[in-house]
C-alpha cells in the first residue's frame, strides 16, 4: 500500500468504511471493515490522520484511535455533508469526510475525555428525569381532573392533589389504585432527580471554570457546568460571534446583492446549551422588569425597543460571548457600576 497521508471512516454500528489518499490525493485505500477488524487494521498502520464525524460512539473511537498512535479528527456533520458529491451510501461518507479534514476552514470537534463524558451523562439523566416527571404531575392533573379534582399548576400541589384523591370516596377503587400507582412512580422519580442534583453540585465545586461562569447573570451553575463540559476547548473559536454561531444563537442570512436580510436564528449547534443559556436569559430579564437598577445600559434600551422574547435571544447571545471570553482568557466575570461587563 502506497504511503497513506489521511483516511475518511464513516462509522456506523457494525460496518465501517475506509476510504484514504496518498500524497497525490489518490484513493489508495478503499475497504469496508467490520467492528472486531477495527483495532487490529489500525494497530498495524503507520500513524495518520483519520477524519470521522462526531457522532454516538466517536469519541470513545478517537481515544481508541489515539493510544495506537493516530490523529482522529473529529467534524461536526453539518462540515461533512457538502462534500457528499452524489447519493448516500457508505463510500460516498467516507470520501466526503476525507475531503472534508483536508479542508482549511473545517472546524474539528475537541475529543473528550471519560471524565467529561461521563459529567455530560450526568445532565443527559437529569433531562431525561426532568421530563419523566413533569409528564407524571401532567398525567396525574389530568386524571384527577376527570373526577372533579382539580388543582393549581406547579410541582408543588401534585402531593396535595395525591392526597385529596386517596381520601375521596367518591373515586372508584380502581382509579384510586392507579392513582397511586403513577404517585409511587412520581415520588420515586423526584428521589432520583434529588440525587442526580447532589452529584451535580459535588461536580460544580469541583468545577473552576463552572464556578466562573455561575457569576454571569442567568447562566447560573447547571448553564455554566454544561458549558464547561460540552464546549471543551473554548479557543477553537476565533471569536465570541463564532462562538454564538455555533451554538445557533445568530440570525440566518439571507443577503445578495448587497442588500441584508436577516431571518430568525439558525438553532444550529447544541439544543440544550442554547435552551439553557435562552431559559436562563428570559429569568433575568423578569428579574430586571421588577428591579430596574439591575439592567445595564445596553439591557435597558434592549428591553425598551424589543419584544420579550427576542430580547431574551439576544441576551442569551451576549451572555454566550461573556461566557467564551472568560473561558479564553480565565477571567473572571465583571460588572462596573455604569453597567459594563467583561468584553466577548
Amino acid at each position: 500500500m502506497e504511503q497513506l497521508i489521511r483516511i475518511g471512516m464513516d462509522t456506523s454500528k457494525s460496518v465501517f468504511q475506509l476510504h484514504g489518499v496518498d500524497a497525490s490525493e489518490r484513493p489508495v485505500l478503499v475497504r469496508k471493515l467490520q467492528r472486531r477488524q477495527v483495532v487490529p487494521f489500525f494497530a498495524k498502520l503507520p500513524p495518520v490522520r483519520i477524519g470521522l464525524e462526531a457522532c454516538g460512539g466517536a469519541h470513545h473511537l478517537a481515544r481508541t484511535l489515539s493510544a495506537l498512535g493516530h490523529e482522529p479528527m473529529l467534524m461536526a456533520a453539518q462540515h461533512v455533508k457538502p462534500y457528499v458529491r452524489r447519493g448516500k451510501h457508505d463510500a460516498a461518507d467516507a470520501e466526503a469526510n476525507c475531503e472534508a479534514m483536508s479542508r482549511p476552514r473545517t472546524r474539528f470537534v475537541a475529543i473528550k475525555s471519560v471524565e467529561q463524558q461521563a459529567a455530560q451523562m450526568l445532565f443527559g439523566v437529569r433531562e431525561h428525569l426532568v421530563r419523566r416527571r413533569t409528564q407524571l404531575s401532567n398525567a396525574i392533573r389530568g386524571h384527577a381532573a376527570e373526577f372533579g379534582l382539580v388543582a393549581p399548576k406547579g410541582l408543588a400541589h401534585v402531593a396535595p392533589l395525591l392526597a385529596r384523591v386517596a381520601g375521596d370516596e367518591a373515586v372508584p377503587l380502581l382509579a384510586r389504585e392507579l392513582f397511586e400507582l403513577l404517585g409511587e412512580e412520581y415520588r420515586a422519580t423526584s428521589r432520583r432527580l434529588a440525587e442526580i442534583e447532589k452529584k451535580l453540585v459535588v461536580h460544580y465545586r469541583q468545577d473552576e471554570t463552572a464556578q466562573r461562569l455561575a457569576a454571569i447573570p442567568g447562566l447560573g451553575p447547571i448553564g455554566s457546568m454544561l458549558l464547561s463540559v460540552k464546549v471543551g476547548d473554548a479557543r477553537a473559536f476565533a471569536s465570541g460571534r463564532d462562538f454564538a454561531a455555533w451554538l445557533g444563537l445568530t440570525p440566518k442570512n439571507h443577503s445578495t446583492a448587497g442588500k441584508n436580510r436577516l431571518g430568525v436564528i439558525t438553532r444550529a449547534g447544541d439544543e440544550m446549551l442554547r435552551q439553557l443559556l435562552v431559559v436562563g436569559a428570559t429569568a433575568w430579564l423578569k428579574q430586571v422588569r421588577r428591579n430596574p437598577a439591575k439592567a445595564s445600559p445596553w439591557l435597558a434600551g434592549l428591553i425598551a425597543r424589543k419584544p420579550p422574547k427576542l430580547a431574551a435571544v439576544a441576551l442569551a447571545n451576549k451572555m454566550a460571548r461573556i461566557a467564551w471570553k472568560m473561558m479564553v482568557t480565565g477571567e473572571a466575570y465583571r460588572c462596573d457600576l455604569a453597567g459594563s461587563v467583561a468584553p466577548g
